[in-house]
């Protein structure tokens, strides 16, 4: 049976343990060298990138989030093995894991470090899809000649070179198309790489939970609890035309998952729909002075990812939470693109000043959606507004210092309040 190894790339036939390293961290498949399509998912990946800049917090669990008010954004293992979840109030995470460490996500930083991720995949192949900073799907058909390699073996490389370089592990799947790859990237997490044939797909599948099936949440799963379908094999035993008048297109999708089919191409130019920015309060508060500090940092953090992705936004939103958690929320068109923090703040701050009186709230967000390339965006002047051209060049040489001495080599007043 073909067998890599993971720790030295030699590939040989099967056995436990590397001939030439002696290393366990093995993967056997009949399949392994002819599949093509890929899932790549970074372990934990933001608590990994502070436990690489920070190695005081190695072998310490830690929580990515808020306050105490706040979620749990995301978590390293050590964590997760404690019961502590994405998504989780933070109280909630704090009882299951009173030691953990609690440390505030750093936009910014994951976005660096997820750029660099992505120059490795795309030295393998041109067909990379990324579904969020940390995960992304890979086509490697053709790759075989261009490296000599099959795509298996460059796979490894890749988590290899993540490793040693970056100092982020990976996770693998490898099948013959996306939605199998994307289960098979979860089957082995973390440092995994896990295999699903083409041969094996239908036995696979049979006794696997429906759950498996990504965008499946907890509403459609109670529908389909109530069908009585719990896993692959209940769905198997529904004909095309009962799943699609029970479930509408949703159906036709459960009728070719069930048997492992999944035609969707892997695309390059799937569209990032929006970017944002919110946090939870420790305390409720209706405090202008602290709100509006809390927009300036909001807008500066949205405004560093639209940069990174050379991004610009139409629309600004702002997103209210209130202490009985009705949820406010408020959005402006501008008179042309913008990617500035400074034209970002005033226009949640208009938004604010219009819904301000109407707390005391618990969150705050802004964002900015209709993305569109950054060459298109603060191209003109604002009439209305003669100080804004010299605005926009101030946080353009900010941006300039920032880069050269750090992000905190110059702050704002109103990002102290």
């Amino acid at each position: 049976m073909p067998t890599l190894c993971r720790a030295c790339l030699h590939t040989f036939e099967s056995g436990t343990r590397c001939p030439a390293c002696r290393s366990p961290r093995v993967t056997s498949h009949d399949e392994l060298f002819d599949l093509t399509i890929a899932h790549m998912d970074c372990d934990a990946f933001y608590a990994s990138v502070e436990k690489r800049d920070n190695p005081d917090l190695d072998g310490k669990p830690v929580i990515i989030g808020g306050g105490h008010r706040g979620v749990v954004s995301t978590c390293c293992y050590i964590a997760r093995i404690k019961g502590v979840r994405s998504a989780m109030p933070m109280f909630q995470a704090l009882k299951l894991c009173p030691e953990a460490i609690i440390v505030r996500g750093r936009m910014d930083r994951y976005v660096e470090v997820s750029r660099q991720v992505r120059a490795l995949m795309d030295e393998l192949t041109p067909t990379v899809e990324p579904l969020s900073l940390d995960e992304a799907f890979m086509d490697l058909s053709g790759t075989e000649n261009l490296h000599g390699a099959p795509p298996a073996v460059m796979l490894a490389r890749l988590t290899k070179r993540m490793a040693d370089e970056i100092g982020i592990t990976g996770s693998i799947g490898l099948s013959h198309n996306k939605f199998l790859a994307k289960v098979a990237s979860d089957l082995d997490k973390p440092r995994g790489f896990s295999v699903i044939g083409a041969a094996e797909t239908t036995e696979f599948l049979r006794p696997k939970p429906v759950k498996l099936i990504w965008g499946i949440g907890p509403v459609a799963r109670a529908n389909l609890d109530a069908a009585g379908i719990r896993t692959f094999d209940d769905l198997l035993r529904w004909d095309s035309r009962d799943l699609h008048d029970r479930f509408g297109g949703m159906g036709d999708r459960l009728y070719s998952l069930a048997r492992g089919e999944d035609a969707r191409r892997i695309s390059t130019s799937t569209p990032v729909k929006g970017l944002s920015n919110e946090t939870t309060f420790n305390e409720d508060t209706n405090d202008p002075d602290i709100l509006d500090g809390h927009i300036w940092r909001m807008a500066e953090k949205v405004s560093a990812r639209a940069k990174a992705q050379d991004k610009a936004g139409r629309v600004v939103t702002l997103k209210l939470k209130r202490g009985d958690h009705k949820l406010l929320s408020k959005r402006l068109s501008l008179h042309q693109p913008t990617q500035l923090a400074d034209t970002i703040y005033r226009t949640a701050r208009e938004l604010f000043d219009q819904v301000g009186k109407q707390g005391p709230y618990r969150l705050l967000g802004v964002g900015i959606s209709e993305l569109v390339p950054a060459g298109d965006a603060d191209r003109i002047g604002d009439l209305l507004d003669p100080n804004a051209t010299k605005r926009a060049d101030a946080e353009r040489a900010t941006d300039a210092i920032r880069e050269k001495f750090g992000k905190d080599a110059i702050l704002k007043g109103r990002a102290l309040r």
